[in-house]
């Protein structure tokens, strides 16, 4: 079989959208290793913790471990339901997974809005940029479902594709968090006191999960089979 130019640069492009896929998850995974770490010594022992961020979500623990539980099986599981390999060689653990990976995605996707309003900690431009990409979040999974039990399954993974893209951009925001925060470091070692963190930790959500439906809808036009 003659590999044609085209397949070559879409393997290519495949295996770098797969080296970004793992170091976002990584991201995902480190920062949900240090909410417990900080979280779970106070949320065990009844304490409040001096940090006003981690104060939130020790106050509202089941709410946020609600949804950030849900939220890492959905991350990892996602790929494999993507993966055209996957989807061919192991069909019926393929559907069952979608099942599974499905309620986890609606459940964080839920809860991610109430967390929004309720642990607002980068207040209204946060709690906005939740509620419209969450909500996109949802509208996608839903559209999803709707297309796989009318058996019109190309429209199906392009639906799952938006949906892992938004859910895959909480650690991108944490990257623009990370960005911001050297930034007013930096202006702040020079005595400018005028980039409070909590305005900018909402912009990093509009960025962060506006850069991933970007990213998205870019995906989706380069790959229109899917396949991979």
């Amino acid at each position: 079989m003659v590999q044609t130019a085209g397949d070559a640069a879409g393997r290519v492009r495949g295996r770098r959208m797969g080296v970004a896929i793992a170091v976002l998850t990584t991201i995902v995974l480190v920062f949900v290793a240090r909410r417990i770490a900080t979280d779970w010594p106070h949320i065990l022992d009844g304490s409040v913790p001096d940090d006003d961020l981690a104060e939130k979500y020790v106050a509202h623990p089941w709410l946020a471990y609600g949804h950030m539980v849900p939220g890492v099986v959905y991350l990892l599981g996602a790929p494999l339901q993507l993966s055209l390999r996957f989807r061919t060689r192991h069909y019926t653990l393929h559907r069952g997974l979608g099942r599974v990976l499905l309620g986890c995605a609606l459940v964080t996707g839920v809860l991610a809005v109430v967390l929004g309003f309720v642990v607002a900690w980068g207040g209204s431009a946060e709690s906005s940029a939740t509620a419209v990409f969450c909500s996109w979040f949802l509208v996608a999974l839903v559209r999803a479902f709707v297309a796989i039990r009318a058996g019109r399954v190309a429209e199906h993974r392009r639906w799952m594709v938006r949906a892992y893209a938004v859910g895959l951009g909480i650690a991108t925001i944490r990257l623009w968090v990370g960005l911001f925060t050297g930034i007013q470091l930096g202006l702040l070692g020079m005595g400018d006191e005028t980039m409070p963190a909590r305005s900018t930790f909402g912009i990093a959500f509009w960025l962060g999960l506006g850069t991933h439906v970007a990213v998205g809808e870019w995906w989706l036009r380069r790959t229109p089979d899917l396949d991979g």
